[in-house]
Parts: structure tokens; C-alpha cells; sequence
């Protein structure tokens, strides 16, 4: 490694965190049924139409894995099956599917140990990645060592100030080593061939980077400030807006009205300017990287603080239960880890194991 040039593992000690609260520590995922996650759709199937939409349920399968048992079970081809989002395996989680509606008839032979189809309706269109306004979780921490009390304590500030939105370690993979890969895939240098773990592996360097970004804001009092050159997004219409004037923006931020936005990097998406392109740039030499690298991506902009909707903690006998709702795209891992002040789901499998959203 170059003298001065930070790993690309993924550690969550390497980032910032918002709150100083006591964390609660505890265990996460001590089953699947600890871990609950229902998608929250952009809309529902109408009721006719040429396409069949399908809520699952899934215990201990990866949405790719339900996927494929579909495609094979029922002659349908894997491109042809709609998703709006990627769900956990160790969970139990509910989401909308969709196929062609010829093969309807067909459903009655798919058995898959695990899958439940609770519901079919009729739909226009095909279900396309995106296609969800975000997700509900029900979480549950075990042999917590801090209270609930302490818990929802944390989670009230998360409520006011916004959470900070960093991807996270399932996005890394096994011991946080997917950007590593991803690297050389970027470069020419990796032997893998699968076209859909080549485009994870290098979505999670872009993942990386950014996260670096969000860090260095937090760290410089930035999280809910903006600066010069940033392109910043309005919580209400989603409209995307450069700042010129930081100090007469910034109240803005404060007030949860709009935040600032990250660069995961690509051919259609220009990096920051000014000030806050100083900081992107710094982002980016932590690791040694330039924007060039990422000329075989999209890219995208992404922002750097949610807002939680429904959120509550309820003690129990041993810990506690979280509940929350988040926007597409955003990881409940950052949100628990503010609470937890704990490394929160690291040493995951590898990229064809395990489910990632994929924003750019």
C-alpha cells in the first residue's frame, strides 16, 4: 500500500459518528424473525395489465435467490422477473415481485422451503429496480447492555437532526473486502467475469468514497451545514440545487428543509466544485483514487442525511425492539449502529451471496 493511503476495507471505526450518546451494545439477527423488513411500495399493482405482481415472503433467502427459483421453476427468463428492491437473507422480509402474466398459471408448481406468496394482483408494467418509496424495519437487539430508554434517547436526535447516510457493511461483503476487488475491476486487473458481482464490486468503491465524504463532514461540523459548491437536494420536491451563498443556505440545512448531496462517481455525474469540491477531492486521495477511474459507471448523487419516518423503541425483557421506516436505498445498519455504538453487521458473505441495493 502507498505511504498515506487508507485501506479500502470497510470499518465502521473509520467513520464518523453523529450522536455521543451511551450506546446499548447487543446482538442483532440472533434469528431471522429479529430482523423484519416489509417494502414500502411507490404504488400498488392496479389489478389488470399484462404483468403479475407478487408479494413474497422470504425467510433466509436472498431476493436473487428467490429470483432464479422463480425463473427455473417456472420457465420464466430471470430478466423477465421484476424487482423493486434487494432484501436481506437473514431476515424475514416482504416485497412486491413481478413476472409476465402468462405464466400465472404456473405458480401453483413453485415450492421454494422458506418463500410464501401472500398475494397476486394484475399490474401494467414490469416492476423495475427503484420502483419502491423505501422500507420498513422491526428490528430486534438482544442482551443489550444499555437500556431501551438510552435507546430512545439516541433514536430522538436521530429524529431531529437526520441520520447519516452511509452504506453500509452489505454493501462490503466478506470482512469489508468487496472494494478491494472492485478496484481492480475498475483497473483491468480482475479475472471475474460475472457482469452482475463485477458492477456490485465496483459500486462499492464508489460506496467507500462516499462514505468518506459523509465522514469528513460530520467530522467538520458539516452534517447538517453546507458549503459553497455543494449540490444540495430539498427534502419536499427532491429538486437538486448548487449553493452559491453557504451561509444563507445553511439555515435551510439546519431546519431539515434540504442536505447536502455525495458523488458516487461515473460518466453522468460531475463532480463538486469550490469548497465542497476540495472536500469530495480530499475524500477521493484518502484512497488514492481519481474521477477518471469510474469513467465505466453511471454515477449518481446521493444524499448525505435521511430522515427517519415511525420510529419507536419498545423495551423488552432483554434488550430492545426498534422500529422505523427509511427511504429507499438507506441502511438501518447506520441507524442501529448510532444506537449500538457497536460494529454492526460486519463479516458478511461474499457479493454473490449477499443482496445489495444498487444506486448507481
Amino acid at each position: 500500500m502507498v505511504e498515506g493511503i487508507v485501506s479500502l476495507v470497510f470499518e465502521w471505526s473509520a467513520l464518523e459518528l453523529l450522536t455521543d450518546t451511551p450506546g446499548t451494545s447487543g446482538q442483532l439477527r440472533a434469528a431471522p424473525e429479529d430482523f423484519r423488513v416489509e417494502e414500502v411500495p411507490a404504488y400498488l399493482p392496479s389489478g389488470e395489465g399484462e404483468h403479475l405482481y407478487l408479494l413474497v415472503e422470504k425467510r433466509g433467502h436472498t431476493t436473487a435467490q428467490v429470483v432464479r427459483e422463480l425463473s427455473a421453476q417456472l420457465g420464466v427468463r430471470d430478466r423477465d422477473v421484476g424487482v423493486a428492491g434487494l432484501k436481506d437473507r437473514h431476515a424475514v422480509t416482504t416485497q412486491w415481485l413481478s413476472l409476465p402474466a402468462r405464466y400465472e398459471a404456473r405458480l401453483s408448481r413453485f415450492a421454494l422451503t422458506g418463500v410464501r406468496i401472500l398475494e397476486t394482483r394484475r399490474h401494467s408494467n414490469k416492476l423495475g429496480l427503484g420502483h419502491l418509496r423505501g422500507n420498513r424495519f422491526v428490528i430486534r437487539v438482544r442482551n443489550a447492555a444499555g437500556t431501551a430508554d438510552q435507546a430512545a434517547a439516541t433514536l430522538a436526535l436521530l429524529r431531529a437532526r437526520g441520520v447519516p447516510n452511509y452504506f453500509g457493511p452489505q454493501r462490503f461483503g466478506l470482512r469489508g473486502l468487496n472494494a478491494e476487488e472492485g478496484l481492480k475491476v475498475l483497473r483491468g486487473e480482475s479475472r471475474l467475469r460475472d457482469p452482475r458481482v463485477r458492477r456490485l464490486l465496483t459500486t462499492s468503491v464508489q460506496s467507500l468514497v462516499f462514505n468518506r465524504f459523509l465522514s469528513l463532514r460530520l467530522a467538520r461540523g458539516l452534517f447538517d451545514r453546507l458549503l459553497v459548491g455543494d449540490m444540495a437536494k430539498k427534502h419536499d420536491t427532491g429538486g437538486v440545487f448548487l449553493v452559491e451563498d453557504a451561509a444563507a443556505e445553511s439555515p435551510r440545512a439546519q431546519r431539515g428543509e434540504v442536505s447536502a448531496t455525495g458523488t458516487l462517481f461515473g460518466k453522468k455525474v460531475k463532480p463538486l466544485t469550490r469548497d465542497a469540491g476540495e472536500l469530495e477531492r480530499e475524500a477521493l486521495s484518502t484512497f488514492g483514487l481519481t474521477p477518471e477511474l469510474f469513467a465505466s459507471r453511471r454515477g449518481d448523487r446521493r444524499l448525505t442525511r435521511v430522515f427517519l419516518e415511525d420510529a419507536e423503541v419498545r423495551p423488552e425483557e432483554d434488550g430492545y425492539t426498534v422500529a422505523l421506516t427509511l427511504p429507499k436505498g438507506s441502511f438501518a445498519t447506520s441507524v442501529l449502529r448510532e444506537l449500538m455504538k457497536t460494529e454492526v453487521d460486519v463479516a458478511e458473505e461474499n457479493p454473490e451471496e449477499r443482496d445489495q441495493e444498487e444506486t448507481a
